[in-house]
């Protein structure tokens, strides 16, 4: 989904070019604000691109928000790995918050509406992606599957459990096929597992996204949930 029009606009006409240095700032509640950049030297925290308003006359409107897309996110990275020291994440650590942003789309692939055309060149008989192993990085078993569905989402290396059951670990991922499309294609893409049948999916193929598997106590794939409705 793309940036609503009426912010558009809106941050259009706060970019005015007749104005002072400005920054575009983003806050953890989703609201924005174009305003001066931080009086104090160093800043608190790291600070976005400044005088975004410069170039707003100077470009095609279009390049121009892209330009500062691309300046956001760049920003927004500082902002993560600027608390991930703050907060003493270590290297696993840093590579985990890494992945989950990842996983979300750019401001410039939302702006540019490149995210949504990678959707559509993700189609399940894909095949510039077949060499590739599904990434359950977390494949233990969890010890109440009524408290959460099991989901792969962090990175193996996290597990304290030793060497040999790592190696056990992979081999089992990579013999594991996707219960709806029946491959196992989709490296770093987002896997959950039927609590029932225990059976691995893609969160694509059985149209679950990370965010709502959060919200699911206890997962039953399709088949199980047809089942136990024809019971």
């Amino acid at each position: 989904q793309g940036p609503h029009p009426r912010e558009v606009d809106k941050f259009y006409q706060l970019c005015d070019p007749e104005k002072e240095n400005l920054c575009l700032y983003g806050y953890p509640n989703e609201t924005w604000e174009v305003t001066l950049p931080a009086e104090e030297v160093p800043p608190e925290i790291p600070e976005p691109a400044l005088g975004i308003n410069f170039a707003r006359d100077g470009m095609n409107e279009k390049d121009w928000l892209a330009l500062v897309a691309v300046h956001s996110d760049s920003w927004l990275l500082a902002v993560s790995f600027y608390f991930a020291a703050r907060f003493g994440f270590d290297k696993e650590a840093r590579r985990r918050l890494f992945n989950m942003i990842n996983n979300l789309p750019t401001i410039f692939e939302v702006v540019t509406g490149a995210a949504k055309k990678q959707i559509k060149e993700k189609a399940p008989n894909s095949t510039h992606k077949s060499n590739n192993k599904p990434s359950m990085k977390t494949y233990s078993k969890p010890e109440s599957q009524s408290k959460a569905p099991k989901i792969a989402a962090p990175p193996k290396d996290e597990d304290e459990s030793g060497e040999d059951y790592g190696e056990e670990e992979e081999e089992e991922r990579d013999n594991t096929l996707c219960g709806t499309c029946g491959t196992n294609d989709g490296k770093d893409e987002f896997w959950i597992c039927c609590d029932n049948c225990e059976r691995w999916y893609h969160g694509k193929c059985v149209k679950i996204t990370p965010a709502r598997a959060e919200h699911i106590k206890h997962y039953k794939c399709p088949d199980c949930s047809n089942k136990r409705a024809r019971a």
